[in-house]
């Protein structure tokens, strides 16, 4: 369309006039003036249409527009700090249906997360969506602004592989022309050999896990970016790790910060995400799980959230008595309906969580040196740190066979997990590789691997290996940790999770 400004320029058009094509968010009439919120894909704008002699011809129509009923209107911008955006478009001249919208089933009312999930091709039109998806769109940007800037070389990685690169009980199998194979868990493996030709390389695409897990961390379909770096040992990976994510933070504090106060994230939280953050081992971390600071954290939990269950049960009370006491408008018994499946949705929650407190209280004082860290450990470990955590060296019987056995202590690995803080666990996973072929070849015979699916990756040790290292961030929980979400769900435009693949 020639004519049409976009609402993100409008700052640029104050005084003059403008044409603005979008979907109508909201509306509201009183007396002889409709207000019309339109969103275009770059913001939101007010409209302020007047019935007189100029709109007499499309007032009414106006006035009656749905929804999500897509227009063309055209007026003038002017300056108004109370409006969104800081301005508004008054004296229209001209409006239009473009497309027209029956019954939008998402309204202004609550709706519960199954509705919405169902919905999920119309639900994120609606605010808190439409800014999380952007806020992802800039998480992207950056990623790739982060690597490019640092001459690392983009590989792209088959989504189709052989043989496992993580752990082989949670891979998805696909029949390749009567051929077993199975989807990507990582790109890792093959970055690693793009590496020893341009030195520092990243890949960044889906990758799949096949945990049949429904925690509010988990999707079995997410995306990945990983970067290699030849010569490198473990600091070397921190270092890199560390200044990523400090970039990706600012970047989005940047661009974005109105966003996130209109989510209601904190964003002291975020400005405490500078160099250096803090690093602890794992060896500390199982003595901070079976420390009283632990088992103080779940406690307080447990009672602060037994007293909301109390609060809501309360409330259900009195909503439901609202409810079947009659006499009520439409809208009312819509709007408590609602906010009773909202109470109920919440206390089923937290009653789970109540549940499993006592669980993760034995977990943590019971901690095994030689475990991996669970998510209820990296949640414990997180929330006890205002910045985001290192944790490094674990024991080399719970990692992966390709990490690099530690030279003062064979019985651990250079590896490192980066923890958010606030609880969100881990983001990032990475080490430095082992280089040598007879270590590699013991440890994916100890794993019980095929060695011919590894002969390739051997390759790379047999002919001028080198040390070197990476890691994999995973963009959803990033984006779930900088947005301040509470479940993974949110971060993704289709979230994939078990059970869950419509749309």
């Amino acid at each position: 369309m020639k004519d049409r400004t976009y609402i993100k320029d409008l700052r640029d058009h104050v005084d003059a006039q403008v044409t603005l094509f979008g979907w109508v968010s909201k509306a509201r009439a009183t007396g002889k003036v409709s207000f019309i919120t339109l969103r275009d894909g770059s913001g939101l704008c007010q409209c302020v249409l007047e019935k007189n002699d100029v709109t007499a011809a499309f007032y009414d129509e106006a006035k009656k527009c749905p929804q999500e009923a897509a227009i063309r209107i055209r007026g003038t911008i002017f300056a108004e700090d109370r409006a969104v955006g800081g301005v508004e478009m008054r004296d229209v001249t001209e409006f239009s249906v473009v497309g027209n919208s029956g019954e939008y089933p998402i309204t202004p009312k609550p709706h519960g997360t199954d509705f919405l999930m169902k919905n999920r091709h119309l639900w994120f039109r609606s605010q808190r969506p439409w800014i999380v998806l952007r806020i992802r769109a800039t998480i992207v940007d950056a990623i790739r602004s982060f690597f490019n800037d640092r001459d690392f070389i983009l590989i792209d990685t088959p989504i189709f592989a052989p043989a496992a690169g993580e752990g082989a009980q949670n891979l998805f199998e696909v029949d390749y022309f009567d051929e077993k194979v199975y989807l990507a868990q990582t790109g890792q493996l093959y970055v690693e050999a793009a590496c020893m030709a341009h030195d520092k390389v990243y890949c960044f695409g889906p990758t799949f896990r096949a945990e049949k897990s429904k925690t509010r961390r988990h999707l079995t379909e997410f995306w990945m970016v990983e970067p290699e770096i030849a010569f490198a040992d473990l600091d070397d990976v921190i270092e890199l790790a560390e200044d990523f994510v400090c970039a990706i933070v600012r970047r989005v504090l940047k661009d974005h910060r109105a966003d996130l106060e209109t989510l209601g994230r904190s964003i002291d939280v975020l400005e405490n995400a500078v160099k250096p953050f803090n690093r602890i081992t794992h060896a500390e971390a199982a003595e901070i799980l079976r420390g009283p600071k632990a088992t103080e954290l779940l406690q307080t939990d447990l009672t602060t959230k037994t007293a909301r269950v109390e609060e809501i049960k309360a409330a259900l009370s009195e909503t439901e008595a609202k409810l079947s006491g009659g006499g009520l408008k439409a809208w009312q018994q819509d709007k408590l309906t609602a906010e009773v499946n909202n109470l109920r949705e919440e206390m089923g929650e937290l009653e789970v969580e109540i549940e499993n407190i006592p669980h993760h209280i034995e977990l943590a004082r019971n901690f095994d040196d030689g475990g991996d860290l669970g998510g209820s450990n990296e949640t414990i470990i997180s929330r006890l740190y205002d910045t985001p955590t290192f944790v490094t060296h674990y024991p080399r019987d719970c990692k992966a066979f390709y990490m690099k056995q530690n030279a003062d202590d064979p019985t651990r690995v250079n590896n490192v997990d980066l923890l958010a803080s606030e609880g969100f666990g881990e983001i990032i996973g990475g080490s430095q590789r082992e280089e040598n072929y007879d270590v590699l070849l013991k440890r994916i015979n100890e794993e019980g691997l095929s060695q011919s699916d590894y002969e390739w990756y051997l390759d790379l040790r047999r002919y001028g290996s080198v040390p070197h290292g990476g890691f994999g961030l995973g963009l959803e929980r990033t984006v779930a940790w900088i947005c301040g979400l509470k479940h993974i769900r949110e971060t993704s435009a289709y979230p994939r999770m078990m059970g869950k693949i419509y749309p």
